[in-house]
């Protein structure tokens, strides 16, 4: 099955929201346009989708930059505010010698008061899906938002990214209420087991417990080196990832739920949409940053020398979330 082909015939042009951060990550010596809604937005565009992304960015240089970027890539910028009191995010990034980063993240930065309008809930209302994340409700001004924003969505796809001390418990276990699709790591899928007082033992166990909790009908959970599990209408689906040369893994989780969204929300088998999506997140993960240029071809390419091995019998790059 070729995306190329498949990508010619999806049922319709998906109209998508991304909410939160949009910021630059600064590595010791350059920085990168980034944040997880961003990036996220521009996986989304390139697969694509229509997308409209809400966030606000500094009256400055770094805040011109961004909006630039995403006119250019042609993602609606109508809702993107421009706070003349708090800067363009940024966030500092520190890879380890796997490559693997972690995140020391400004506050407060512009996108931490992002402020509910009649634009911004218009364009939620007219979307297909609306994709969020943790992080963007640290701060009460975008928390309240987000509330507001959550309440008039059509299908809601919630991207956990849980980064300490940046989010509550409580805010966490609400914002898992309200979606219809729920992406973890292993890790956070442990962590709010454990605050809701799961006995389960197993991944696939607490899975179900979430999904369960929530009301929820699709979870995915990456596994880092051991790849990703997607429950869908009651039933597992498996990843273990494709073994690749990692220079970072910046953004390769973004860009593997972007990718799970298309092929899922245009129908297609949950097994290749899995597939798919941790094919595009390993070739994210061999480019410096988080959003390199793929194209069909590079996709089908890249799957298409795993064709006569399963997938889940390799070895794997670890995704990022």
């Amino acid at each position: 099955m070729l995306f190329l082909q498949n990508h010619k015939k999806m049922k319709k042009k998906l109209n998508g929201v991304c909410f939160g951060e949009i910021l630059f990550d600064v590595f010791l010596e350059h920085k990168k346009i980034g944040g997880a809604p961003l990036n996220v937005a521009s996986r989304l565009n390139s697969l694509g989708a229509e997308v409209a992304m809400i966030s606000a960015v500094g009256n400055d240089a770094n805040g011109k930059i961004l909006v630039d970027y995403l006119k250019k890539a042609d993602i609606k910028t109508d809702a993107i505010q421009v706070k003349d009191i708090y800067p363009t995010g940024l966030v500092n990034v520190i890879l380890n010698e796997k490559g693997n980063a972690s995140y020391d993240i400004n506050y407060p930065s512009a996108w931490d008061k992002i402020e509910t309008s009649n634009e911004n809930i218009s364009i939620v209302e007219k979307a297909d899906f609306f994709v969020y994340g943790s992080l963007s409700s640290r701060d009460s001004v975008s928390r309240n938002t987000l509330e507001q924003l959550l309440a008039v969505a059509k299908y809601k796809i919630f991207d956990v990214n849980l980064r300490v001390p940046h989010y509550t418990k409580k805010n966490v276990l609400d914002l898992l209420q309200a979606a219809d699709f729920i992406k973890f790591n292993d890790d956070e899928l442990n962590e709010i087991c454990e605050d809701l007082n799961s006995n389960k033992k197993s991944l696939e166990q607490n899975i179900k417990f979430i999904a369960k909790e929530t009301n929820t009908d699709t979870v995915c959970v990456t596994l880092g080196s051991h790849g990703a599990v997607l429950y869908c209408n009651d039933t597992f689906y498996h990843n273990c990832g494709f073994k690749v040369n990692v220079v970072d893994t910046v953004g390769s989780g973004d860009s593997f739920l972007a990718s799970l969204i298309i092929m899922l929300l245009n129908g297609e088998d949950p097994q290749y949409a899995i597939n798919f999506a941790s094919a595009v997140g390993a070739i994210v993960a061999q480019n410096e940053g988080a959003n390199p240029v793929i194209s069909p071809s590079e996709i089908d390419d890249f799957l298409s020398g795993f064709d006569k091995i399963e997938p889940k019998i390799k070895e794997s790059v670890t995704i990022q979330n």
